[in-house]
């Protein structure tokens, strides 16, 4: 069973009647979900997934102070504690998981600042640009169950996607680093038989093609681990992930280099063609670097856009 199935069904089975029963005074204040860092979050989990920090198990997520006090937290999170030790023949762990609390109650505020800097979801441009993505990705993934004032709903929304400038930028920047470690440094570092160096032109091209591919989707990048198979199921572009797979796990010698650079090429070309049928490249060529710096001019922030075109990566 999938972790958001398990954690819908043990919500809807014992946490919804809980907290009904036991507390209809704040249920109108409380939302109820599961999403944030783990696996099964973004529906990454299986087998082995099960090994650690997974449980069945719900976020129950409380405004400010004011609204809800501490001592109701307290009784909150006790009524949590004295749900069913086990379901659906997964046992809930009795110690925090790695990585913190992910389950139980949890504050609005603590939530988002922790993910993303900010307890609300509003950013500055800055503030856009240094969040990390996995952050911004764990904060939209998952799902909600049940939201009674609306709030995470708000801020969920608010950080949903980058804003366009910002996506540019991003964008921009990614290209140029495409250009610099696949289309000019890989076949150098070769001629100066530095093979090491040049996988690492490879891994570094492999990573910002990655990263364009994501930025083309509209779609935040997870932590690394799972940034292949979010990739695959990506709506547009989804293939080259398996050219990317095999130019980081292939050797950098003879005709295998040859075979190599024929498939950055093939990956610059697919990524050109969709920022064309984007319309936000004016570049008629296959320079990376030259449709990187298009894009940047397409930015309509004049202070972000004149940014050192690397400021986003």
């Amino acid at each position: 069973m999938k972790g958001l199935e398990l954690s819908r069904a043990f919500y809807r089975e014992w946490g919804e009647p809980m907290l009904r029963e036991q507390f209809p005074e704040l249920l109108p204040h409380l939302c109820c979900g599961l999403f944030g860092s783990g696996s099964e979050c973004f529906g990454f989990d299986d087998g082995v997934s099960a090994d650690h920090d997974f449980e069945p198990g719900f976020c129950i997520f409380l405004p400010g102070e004011d609204v809800v006090d501490r001592r109701q937290e307290f009784l909150l999170e006790r009524a949590y504690a004295k749900l069913p030790k086990e379901f659906m023949g997964y046992r809930r762990a009795a110690l925090n998981p790695v990585g913190g609390a992910r389950h139980g109650v949890l504050r609005t505020a603590d939530f988002f600042a922790e993910h993303t800097g900010s307890p609300d979801g509003s950013l500055t441009a800055d503030q856009w640009l240094a969040v990390p993505e996995q952050g911004l990705a764990e904060s939209v993934n998952g799902e909600v169950y049940f939201d009674g004032p609306g709030e995470v709903t708000r801020i969920r929304e608010a950080l949903r996607y980058y804003p366009e400038d910002v996506r540019r930028k991003k964008l921009a920047g990614h290209l140029l680093l495409m250009a610099q470690a696949g289309q000019y440094n890989y076949r150098r570092c070769l001629s100066h038989g530095e093979t090491g160096a040049a996988q690492l032109a490879v891994i570094e091209f492999a990573k910002s093609a990655m990263a364009a591919v994501f930025l083309l989707n509209r779609r935040y990048q997870p932590y690394y681990k799972w940034s292949f198979r979010a990739m695959r199921a990506l709506p547009e572009m989804a293939a080259v992930a398996e050219l990317l797979e095999y130019l980081i796990t292939t050797m950098n010698d003879g005709e295998m280099a040859e075979e190599k650079y024929s498939v950055i090429e093939d990956i610059a070309s697919d990524v050109i063609e969709a920022l064309m049928n984007e319309g936000i490249t004016k570049a008629i060529c296959g320079d990376l670097e030259k449709h990187a710096y298009s894009v940047n001019d397409g930015i309509a922030e004049g202070n972000l856009r004149n940014r050192h075109i690397l400021a986003a990566v």
